[in-house]
Order: C-alpha cells, then structure tokens, then sequence
C-alpha cells in the first residue's frame, strides 16, 4: 500500500516560562548544527550520520549543553539538510556552450559549493516520544528542552482534525517560531487504502505548467482547461517592486520587513498551489491519472518578473512547480489516484495530430502552434497539455518510460 506525508502545522501556546527554554533550545540547536555542518564542508561531506556521530559527538553535547537524543538529531538535520542541496545542485546542472554552439552540461556536486550551510533560523528537531510527546488525552504537548520538561498547549483547526483519528503516524516535529509564536512542523504519514490500478485509469490529464497559464489540462474527452497566471505575475511584480525599494533603502527596519515579506509572498503562492491541486483532485475525483512534465533543470522563456534576475526568477519557477507537483501528488492520492512526471522533449514542438516535430511551428510571440506539415493549429499551451496526456496514455498501455523521439530532419 503507497504511503503519503502532510505537514501538520501546530500553533503552540507558551508562557514566560517555556518561551525562554525554547529560545534557548532553538538558538543552542542550531548553532550546533552550524558547528557540525562547518565539520563536514572541510572535511570532504562526510554524510554518514554515524561518521558523524563518532567524531563530534562529545564536542557538539559539550559545546552546546544539548541532551542525547537532540545532539543526535542534529548530525540527521545537517544530513538531511547537505543530501537536499545535493540533489538541488544535481537538479540543475552547469551549462555552456562550446565553439560550435553545442550546449554542455557538468553535473554540480557538493563540492561546488563555496561556503558550508549556515543555519541562521533558530529551530529544533524533536523525535516523537523523547522529545515531544502528548499528554493529557491529547490536550497538552509535553515538550523536551535543555532544562526541564514543559507542557503547553495546542490549537487544532477543524483541517487538523482527521489526524488525530489513529490512521496518520507523527513524525520527528520541527519547533519553530515565527513573529513571536511557536510552532510544531510534524510530518503525518497515512496509509492509502485505494490504490489506482494505472492500466485501468477512469481520467487521464495531461498538466502543461507555466506562467502565462499556471496549468493547462487536457483529458481523455478532449476537454481542455486553462489556469490564468497573469493575476500571480502581476502580484508577483508587485512583491519585488516594494521588495527593490526596501533594498535601495537599506535600513535594519528595511531589512525586518523584507524578511516578513518573503514569507507572506511564500505563504501566499502556497496557497494558489493548494487552490489549484485541489480544484484538480477533486474535479476528476478518484481512479485518475495526472501526467506532469519532469521539469528537473529546465528554464522558462518568459521574462514577466521585470526587478529579478534571470537566476532569481529560474529558481522562483521551480520552486513553485516543484510545490504544485507535491500538493497534486498527496492530495491525488488521498483521492486515489496518482502522478506520474514523463520527458518534457518536445512537448512543446510536437505536432498532436501528424506527430511532427518543429521548433519553429510554435509562435511564442502569439501563443500559437501552427503546423507546418498538416496546418493544425492550436493554442501553444494546450498543444503541451495535449502531448503530455498522449504520453500518459503510453504509459497506461505499457510504456513506463514513455517520451518522444529525436527531432526529425529538417
């Protein structure tokens, strides 16, 4: 039986008491952290967690005055934290053109970067019945912290709920403050009891990701569905407007509000994602297959957010697909259904009714894709989410690595 993970996030409520004693941990948790991931950065990233523990374990408990369990967990969150960037750096690959215009692509490993992981954000990982623990029938978390054990307690919106019924297991939680309130991350995993049968599919949708249109879907009835992106660009232009002026600026006022900006900016486009993937999930209801581009180190042609760099803007991109692919994922599956991601080669290009592959054939300056062999013509966007479902239809049929071919002659 798959298995899906949510974050659940609790609001915690301190007193004087127990708020000191978690500034305390989270400050002391992760300097040690810094402490530890500076070890590895010199010492060629040894990610092996009992490396790790044989040689600093004594420093980081002397040093910092941590407890066992949490000066354990620390070599598991810089870990953890060194094996994302990683993957990060492998996701997006060094590019370069030679003489003759061939693009070339080396691999981007650890070593690549110039400086060790710095964890700036006070915070502590807690495991699930050392550190943290309900008490009270559920009415109180008893918290572990450099001192003494403390209870608090929770809020649980009608959303949080269904966690607490016995079927979803707690996870290591996270314990972060935010504009002075306390918070517990704890990840919730949950059994999926149905399972979709991917060569029995009710829906196939075919997903086309962008900006100008945040998602394109094209299904098995030939129905298409456009999601406007032009509102998100247009807020996002405002974000780094205001977000240009208090860098000109340059004041520590400034800078407090350029940190709670990012963060609403973070929290908002989190909540389009939700809002997309669940109108999704639901719309096409169970036993359906969402077919998503693998879009690991792809840039996108539009230049919408005028005050961000190119890399700035590549990694706003990403980060936003890679969070709607995540959403769509759990939430599909809690439905029963599912998402694969196939090659994104040329969806763009291909032609959906002759199979023609031209790069020319798609007009980015009129969204259009006009075909030069049978003259089908479409809009760009819906031509993607038309090859995207085509190849989520090879799959159902077989094919689990289903993509297109080389481009033809020209």
């Amino acid at each position: 039986m798959p298995e899906i993970t949510v974050t659940m996030k609790l609001h915690i409520h301190t007193d004087d008491v127990s708020d000191r004693l978690f500034c305390e941990l989270t400050e002391r948790y992760a300097a040690a952290c810094t402490h530890v991931s500076q070890y590895v950065f010199d010492n060629g990233f040894p990610l092996n967690y009992m490396v790790l523990h044989n040689a600093m374990y004594q420093d980081v408990r002397g040093t910092f005055g941590l407890k066992s369990q949490m000066a354990q967990s620390v070599f598991k969150t810089v870990t953890a934290r060194y094996k994302t960037v990683k993957e990060q750096l492998w996701q997006n690959p060094y590019k370069y053109k030679d003489e003759n215009d061939d693009w070339h692509y080396i691999t981007s490993t650890l070593e690549w970067l110039w400086k060790p992981v710095v964890f700036r954000r006070p915070q502590a990982d807690l495991v699930r019945d050392r550190d943290y623990s309900f008490v009270e029938n559920g009415q109180r978390i008893s918290v572990n912290t450099l001192g003494k054990r403390v209870r608090v307690t929770y809020d649980v919106p009608p959303c949080f709920k269904k966690y607490f019924d016995g079927s979803w297991s707690f996870g290591t939680a996270k314990l972060v403050n935010l504009k002075n309130e306390w918070y517990m991350h704890i990840p919730m995993t949950h059994t999926v009891s149905e399972e979709l049968d991917v060569t029995k599919p009710s829906h196939v949708a075919g997903i086309d990701r962008g900006l100008r249109f945040l998602a394109t879907t094209y299904d098995e009835k030939g129905k298409c569905h456009f999601v406007n992106g032009s509102d998100i660009l247009k807020k996002h232009d405002t974000f780094n407007r205001v977000r240009a002026e208090l860098q000109a600026r340059g004041t520590k006022s400034a800078k407090r509000r350029l940190k709670s900006i990012s963060g609403r900016e973070n929290r908002w486009m989190s909540d389009v994602n939700h809002q997309i993937s669940k109108t999704l999930a639901d719309g096409y209801g169970s036993n359906t297959l969402f077919v998503l581009e693998d879009l690991r180190g792809v840039s996108f042609a539009e230049e919408n957010l005028s005050q961000r760099s190119k890399h700035g803007r590549n990694q706003e991109r990403s980060w936003s697909f890679y969070q709607f692919e995540q959403f769509l994922t759990y939430k599909a599956r809690m439905n029963g259904s599912d998402v694969i991601k196939v090659a994104p080669d040329y969806t763009s290009q291909r032609c959906p009714k002759c199979g023609r592959i031209h790069k020319s054939n798609r007009h980015h300056e009129t969204h259009e894709y006009i075909c030069d062999a049978c003259g089908y013509r479409s809009n760009d966007d819906r031509v993607g989410a038309m090859n995207i479902y085509e190849l989520g239809t090879l799959y159902v049929s077989g094919d689990t690595n289903p993509r297109f071919g080389s481009r033809k002659t020209e």
